[in-house]
């Protein structure tokens, strides 16, 4: 039996985006950058790195800012915190021998999630004490007071006090949900917003989750905040499609869709790693990616989860085709290379992390939300996306 933990009742925080039905050849896209340059030293630098990294040093030592003529009280209040996130990786990564080791483990890892995920949406009307990866908590309900360091408190805050917590907890104190059901802490704090900033996965310094600090108008792509009424869980935005190299990339509305009874759409999970499309979807983005890399030296034929790999052993930088997203109201966001170009060894072998799915949902992951705040404005429905901001 594992030790005693305290649990969010809700699941790790999930948010989602609904694309919108807009015909693709209707759709009016911004103009994108053609390419990007991956520093694939850097990369490789960090493969290192993050195998070297000992958790028991100062790198993941938390410092707290007080934030004068603040409420000591937070409860009901709109008074800005800011807490630290770092990742589980920092605490497990020098267990592997090598970094394709540490690669596959998180691939596995991931895939128990995406199946979580499927399930749960599947079952949505159904409670379980169950993660989007598999993991499972059973233990007692209670209300208690969260203190946030010097930040302030929320009393009566209802919490799971997990005595039997199975799966992948190693490293984590407990879970925070963060999503949009009654006793999510979003809505136990009556936060009027709340953002995240994902630093790389294989850093070894700390992300950042704020509240009430930020507003969504500021970013560099804002759209609409919308809901699905049959889950109340996952938050929903506007896209109006994908660009590869600066080209529109064709993909049937219908694909992306949520019908009636609330399945399909596409969700932004903080937890998911590699982003998930729809087999259709996918096949259309992968192909307009690879015919723009005709030039460059194939890897491997498939990783894991990934068909499209690239060998860059002999490359400081490589120059390759950006990928965007486009968002309802006509902002998009590029998306930096090492956002989607991946190593999964520190032999020079770089991935393109997407996969496909048979399922009807589809999941964009935390890779592609690396270095890039999103800002989730409740007060005013809307959501934003700040590059470089953390």
């Amino acid at each position: 039996m594992a030790s005693t933990r305290l649990f969010s009742l809700l699941s790790v925080f999930t948010l989602s985006l609904l694309l919108t039905t807009t015909d693709a050849s209707s759709r009016s896209l911004l103009p994108s950058h053609e390419t990007t340059v991956l520093d694939v030293v850097s990369s490789l630098q960090q493969t290192q790195h993050i195998l070297s990294l000992d958790p028991t040093l100062s790198s993941l030592t938390t410092t707290t800012t007080t934030i004068p003529g603040s409420d000591p009280v937070f409860l009901n209040s709109s008074s800005p915190l800011s807490l630290e996130l770092h990742s589980r990786d920092t605490l497990v990564a020098s267990q592997h021998k090598d970094y394709k080791s540490l690669v596959l483990s998180r691939l596995e890892r991931d895939s128990s999630r995406v199946a979580g995920i499927t399930t749960k949406i599947r079952f949505a009307c159904l409670y379980q004490v169950s993660y989007g990866d598999g993991s499972f908590t059973v233990g007692d309900y209670a209300t208690d007071t969260v203190t946030f360091g010097t930040n302030g408190k929320v009393n009566d805050v209802a919490l799971g006090c997990g005595h039997d917590n199975e799966g992948l907890f190693t490293g984590a104190a407990g879970l925070l949900g963060l999503g949009g059901g009654a006793l999510s802490m979003t809505n136990q704090i009556k936060a009027t917003s709340f953002s995240y900033c994902l630093v790389d996965r294989d850093s070894g310094k700390s992300s950042s989750l704020d509240f009430n600090s930020v507003q969504a108008g500021t970013g560099d792509a804002t759209a609409p905040l919308l809901r699905n009424s049959k889950i109340d869980t996952f938050y929903y935005v506007g896209l109006s499609g994908f660009s590869v190299g600066g080209q529109q990339v064709s993909i049937p509305s219908s694909v992306f869709a949520v019908d009636a009874s609330g399945a399909g759409g596409v969700i932004l999970d903080c937890g998911t790693a590699v982003t998930r499309l729809q087999t259709q979807a996918y096949n259309s983005l992968r192909d307009a990616f690879v015919k723009l890399t005709a030039n460059l030296k194939k890897g491997t034929s498939s990783i894991s989860l990934f068909d499209t790999c690239y060998d860059f052993s002999s490359l400081s930088t490589v120059k390759v085709p950006t990928v965007a997203f486009h968002f309802t109201g006509g902002k998009s966001i590029d998306l930096p290379a090492k956002n989607y170009l991946i190593p999964v060894d520190d032999a020079g072998t770089f991935c393109f992390a997407f996969a496909p799915t048979s399922s009807s949902l589809s999941i964009i992951g935390n890779v592609q939300q690396q270095g890039t705040r999103i800002t989730y404005d409740l007060a005013n429905n809307l959501i934003g996306l700040s590059a470089n901001q953390c």
